[in-house]
């Protein structure tokens, strides 16, 4: 029996996931680079790469447009999300089998808890056999990380990509963490990166051996948990169930609007889809948001809470109208509208307006 400190745990992460489907289910797209998103001439964004298109520098939510000149030869497809959702929830069954303790992050990204399953000296095998798992039943590949906590066993599975395996052994975390660059720590975005290298804090070692009283005046109170991030330091458990917080749906319009008629219309559509959704999830809320995205990509969200929860478009529609149409001015125009709906309580849970 594993001591009852012992704690270990898994970050599985499909590689390029949308992309490879589409390579899966499309031989004849092996090895060409491509990627999954919108059309170029209605403002798509690249949603996936493959491996073979970010040799040419093409990125996820790159503009469509930059991703083609890039690489002219490029091959671009639309998304196909009940595919993608059908497999991923295979690979969620086949993370189930081998633990209940299964976070997921996304379509394509869990977390495992397999301290109950092994001791460290069997956690290489239990990775490479859910590895060969994963290939053998869906045709897909999968990259884990491994470490004694989540901040370790996603930095490890970033690094291992593609079709890696690094598992860290515990003890080791400290050291396999410092020599890094300090933005591929969770919590380092490209603003907070830009003040620690100001401050001639560059890898995760030098985080770790900052001040924690000048870390919290510069930063907060997030300040003291990058300090134990980059000491390895991570008491956050995997959460299995996770609520639904809210259902969204949002547009991006091929050219700017500013016409009062054509933003409604499309809002009333958006309403009706988020209806639909709550409806088969069992789900009422009590609060409509509005997201405005403006020519000049000023974001706007807006929201109003209802008497009572409700999935009827009839009520969600009117109510996101009626936001909407308080942001009309006469010089206003928009590149995307959304409504979302929230305040309820499930079994799942989504994030408002996901980014691809």
């Amino acid at each position: 029996m594993p001591s009852h400190n012992w704690r270990y745990i898994l970050h599985a992460d499909l590689d390029a996931f949308y992309a490879s489907v589409e390579q899966l289910d499309n031989p004849q797209y092996r090895g060409r680079p491509l990627v999954v998103g919108g059309h170029p001439e209605q403002r798509g964004v690249v949603a996936a790469a493959s491996y073979e298109a970010r040799k040419y520098g093409v990125r996820s939510a790159m503009p469509m447009r930059t991703a083609l000149r890039l690489c002219p030869e490029l091959v671009r497809v639309s998304p196909r999300f009940d595919r993608y959702h059908e497999l991923s929830r295979l690979i969620m069954d086949i993370f189930l089998e081998l633990t209940p303790l299964v976070e997921p992050l996304s379509f394509d990204e869990a977390y495992l808890d397999i301290s109950t399953e092994a001791p460290w000296e069997k956690v290489a095998k239990i990775a490479i056999d859910l590895k060969a798992r994963v290939k053998d039943k869906t045709g897909l590949v999968v990259s884990i990380g491994g470490g004694s906590s989540k901040t370790v066993a996603k930095v490890s599975s970033q690094l291992s990509k593609p079709d890696g395996l690094l598992l860290v052994k515990p003890g080791d975390e400290q050291a396999f963490l410092a020599p890094l660059e300090v933005g591929i720590l969770s919590g380092v975005g490209p603003k907070t990166a830009e003040v620690l290298q100001g401050h001639q804090i560059r890898t995760v070692g030098d985080l770790s051996a900052c001040n924690p009283v000048w870390l919290q005046q510069t930063f907060g109170k997030r300040g003291p948990e990058l300090k134990e991030r980059a000491m390895g330091i991570d008491h956050g458990n995997v959460t299995p169930h996770r609520e639904t917080k809210s259902i969204s749906a949002e547009e991006t319009m091929p050219q700017d609007v500013g016409e009062e008629a054509d933003l409604v219309r499309r809002v009333e559509q958006l309403a009706i889809g988020v209806a639909s959704r709550l409806q088969k999830s069992g789900l009422a809320g009590k609060t409509v948001t509005i997201k405005l995205r403006l020519a000049d990509f000023t974001t706007l969200t807006r929201q109003k809470t209802l008497p009572a929860p409700t999935s009827d478009a009839n009520v969600i529609a009117p109510v996101a109208s009626d936001l909407l149409r308080r942001e009309l001015l006469p010089q206003r125009r928009f590149r995307l509208v959304g409504v979302g709906v929230s305040g309820f309580q499930g079994p799942k849970q989504l994030p408002l307006f996901p980014q691809l």
